[in-house]
């Protein structure tokens, strides 16, 4: 299914109060959602299936705008991972990393039109499953790494960030119930094994462009792994820097 540039399309409060998800849209973006598939979510009403992976509803639109206006530089670098696997969970630098579909599509065209004036090379984050990546990020010279973490640990780390951060008006999303839904690959940006692959097997086809790594590596040798980033994206450290 093709993508529709809805980026025009504004968020809106109703009485004065915040509007459930899908008040919050208009007719043409309502009309697209009873299109797709959709199933019970874990902190919105509901995800839906969108270009073959799930998100709620309120993210859709800067998917579209995603997919719609991001052109890829050759020395842009993207940082992929599905939620709760990326190394932020230890610290806070990916504050200053933007995702396409949150912070850079997600909100205003001011943020859009920051991207001509980001110092290269530019580097981004995104949840967004491979085969669903812009066509000139697949297809340009620009650079991708993956973070992958343990599955159990992905979940369970998914599931008390959800009830945490779930509106009011959801109840509480019972272990057993996100388990069930996991398992079927009812998640944000899921199924957990389909994105995964995407990004691993791209690796194995085209190490120059795709690095996978895991998390818990990340952790355990960090110095290695940091390495191997340098090396990927080639700029790889002089004896000097290695051995201070």
């Amino acid at each position: 299914m093709s993508s529709l540039d809805l980026t025009h399309f504004i968020h809106q409060s109703v009485g004065g109060k915040e509007a459930s998800d899908e008040e919050k849209l208009s007719q043409k973006f309502k009309e697209l959602l009873h299109s797709l598939p959709k199933e019970k979510g874990w902190r919105s009403n509901y995800l839906y299936l969108f270009q073959g992976f799930w998100c709620p509803s309120t993210e859709i639109e800067g998917l579209n705008s995603f997919m719609n206006h991001f052109h890829a530089k050759v020395s842009d670098v993207v940082l992929a991972s599905i939620p709760k696997s990326e190394p932020s969970l230890t610290s806070n630098p990916h504050q200053l990393v933007p995702f396409f579909e949150f912070d850079i599509y997600g909100n205003t065209h001011d943020q859009i039109s920051h991207q001509s004036d980001m110092t290269k090379p530019r580097i981004f984050s995104t949840h967004i499953s491979f085969h669903a990546l812009d066509k000139s990020i697949k297809e340009s010279h620009c650079k991708i790494i993956y973070i992958c973490r343990n599955l159990f640990d992905t979940f369970i780390s998914a599931w008390i960030f959800v009830n945490k951060v779930k509106p009011d008006y959801l109840p509480m999303l019972t272990l057993d119930e996100a388990f069930e839904m996991y398992c079927k690959g009812i998640i944000g940006f899921g199924p957990w094994w389909d994105h995964m692959l995407g990004y691993w097997n791209e690796s194995i086809a085209r190490p120059h462009k795709v690095l996978f790594l895991k998390y818990e590596d990340l952790k355990e040798d960090a110095n290695f792994n940091v390495k191997r980033v340098a090396e990927f994206l080639g700029c790889p450290f002089t004896q000097e820097e290695e051995s201070s």
